[in-house]
């Protein structure tokens, strides 16, 4: 099966519109789209989840908005903040990646929202579950998966995969680029894919490595300096960067060809 990370495809328009997701190959998954304001998810799982999802959606939303009305430095802040042990559990998680890889907590928003919508279906009854949150993916099937990457108008874009065994799941896969999309990076890579045990972590760590790109318009510079910080990281699979016609990896992931 064939899934895409990417915050966005090689035109705007089309990542606002989500007209990437027609690429995913649904084998025998039965497709919901859940909408609720700012938050656009594409779910495939073993059933129809629409109602148990749009509940997940709301109740996810309605913790966090709550949060921030009360802390206004949570939505803003581009550094760590401390735990806060009143927390609702998914604004914990998403203060604890941040602490742990040295971003605000925001910047594992959207991992975080994958991540809370795959485990409550998951216990909800659902045995396979893909949630994609704008590139942002939370994985549970029964099958490998291949993770098709997005990279702008880079030449590599939607050229290599990455091939994911069932017994790596569940995990996260989460993408960060500092030329396409709506996201905040620091960096000018066209795209830096974490894989992880959580979505929350592989979110968090893609901004930072996305940071850690740099404004260099050296391609192979931008690269190591992003696969080097990778190697200090902790709780995370590999990574895949990309900056133009250049690519490295490391960690434990395998790479494929794709046509």
């Amino acid at each position: 099966m064939k899934i895409r990370s990417g915050r966005s495809s090689k035109d705007p328009q089309s990542y606002r519109q989500r007209t990437y997701r027609g690429l995913v190959d649904r084998a025998e998954l039965v497709a919901t789209q859940v909408r609720l304001r700012e938050t656009d998810l594409q779910i495939l799982a073993d059933r129809d989840v629409t109602r148990p999802a749009g509940e997940l959606v709301a109740g996810c939303r309605l913790q966090l908005e709550r949060y921030i009305e009360h802390h206004e430095d949570f939505a803003g802040s581009l550094t760590p903040l401390p735990d806060d042990e009143l927390a609702p559990p998914i604004v914990r998680r998403m203060l604890a990646a941040a602490q742990q890889y040295g971003v605000g907590p925001m910047a594992a928003v959207a991992g975080a929202v994958a991540e809370y919508l795959g485990n409550g279906l998951v216990a909800a009854g659902c045995k396979e579950v893909i949630v994609e949150n704008g590139g942002d993916i939370f994985l549970l099937r029964s099958r490998p998966c291949t993770i098709a990457v997005f990279a702008g108008r880079s030449p590599l874009s939607n050229r290599v995969g990455l091939r994911l065994s069932a017994r790596q799941q569940p995990l996260g896969v989460c993408t960060s680029s500092g030329t396409i999309g709506h996201s905040l990076s620091l960096g000018r890579a066209d795209s830096v894919t974490v894989v992880a045990d959580s979505a929350t972590t592989a979110d968090a760590a893609a901004t930072r490595l996305g940071n850690e790109a740099g404004t260099s318009t050296d391609p192979h510079e931008m690269v190591r300096r992003v696969l080097a910080a990778a190697d200090r990281l902790p709780a995370i699979d590999g990574v895949l960067v990309i900056c133009g016609d250049v690519m490295g990896a490391v960690g434990a992931i395998e790479l494929v060809p794709l046509s």
